[in-house]
């Protein structure tokens, strides 16, 4: 289930019928204040949320759902909305299109998000052992203070929990994989995002700003993920 949310009913029936064309279901809202409702109340797979809206904005609605949610987002933005974007990727967005765009650019991001939720689905929860008690071939990656279980997209510092959205989660473990080893930016992309989603530097900057924000609400001293000016960026375990 994807929905939408958009002031511009044109954009709304456009959308919603290229996305069902292709197999996907829909809901479509016209305004972010009844669409906050909606969306905590029965949440989608993916929401699609336009920026500009009366009454609350993309950037408001976003910011009340990640209050209690994860839940997928990708943003409708104008060109001369920059500042827009990158506060809203700040907030935990996936991905942003500008407008005008194209509609199998944005199937094509839809697509590739949602791989990336289904892959990193909790798996049935049969009980949580603790760390120390799960062995190492089960999958989970221990860096230092940091665990990691793609299985169940659960991460812990010290044992706190660190909730993650599936693009924050997938460029942590593609740094944490090999500690030490600078990572580009470019690369980060490709772990990330699949071969059909094009996003630009300051995508990457701003998820790792936003982890960082997390693991710090847990370690106000948390410095594991390096930055490497010109480079790239580095896990250090700690």
């Amino acid at each position: 289930m994807i929905a939408l949310v958009d002031d511009d009913r044109n954009i709304l029936t456009s959308v919603s019928i290229a996305l069902q064309s292709e197999g996907f279901a829909t809901r479509v809202y016209s305004d972010g204040a009844s669409a906050l409702k909606a969306l905590r109340s029965n949440p989608p797979d993916l929401a699609i949320l336009d920026i500009k809206m009366p009454q609350m904005d993309g950037l408001e609605l976003l910011r009340e759902l990640r209050k209690s949610s994860d839940l997928p987002v990708i943003f409708l933005t104008s060109k001369d909305e920059e500042s827009d974007e990158a506060l809203g990727l700040s907030l935990g967005a996936d991905d942003y299109i500008a407008k005008p765009f194209s509609q199998r650019l944005l199937i094509a991001r839809a697509r590739a998000i949602l791989r990336r939720a289904d892959f990193a689905a909790p798996a049935p929860d049969m009980g949580q052992p603790e760390e120390h008690d799960r062995p190492e071939q089960d999958g989970v990656m221990r860096r230092g203070r940091l665990c990691m279980d793609p299985d169940r997209h659960r991460v812990t510092w010290d044992g706190e929990p660190v909730s993650l959205t599936v693009t924050e989660f997938l460029i942590l473990e593609a740094l944490a994989t090999r500690p030490g080893l600078i990572k580009t930016r470019n690369q980060l992309m490709d772990a990330a995002y699949s071969d059909d989603v094009f996003v630009d530097d300051r995508t990457i900057d701003s998820h790792i700003k936003r982890m960082r924000r997390k693991f710090r609400k847990v370690d106000g001293e948390f410095g594991a993920i390096e930055t490497l000016y010109g480079a790239g960026y580095s896990f250090g375990e700690a």
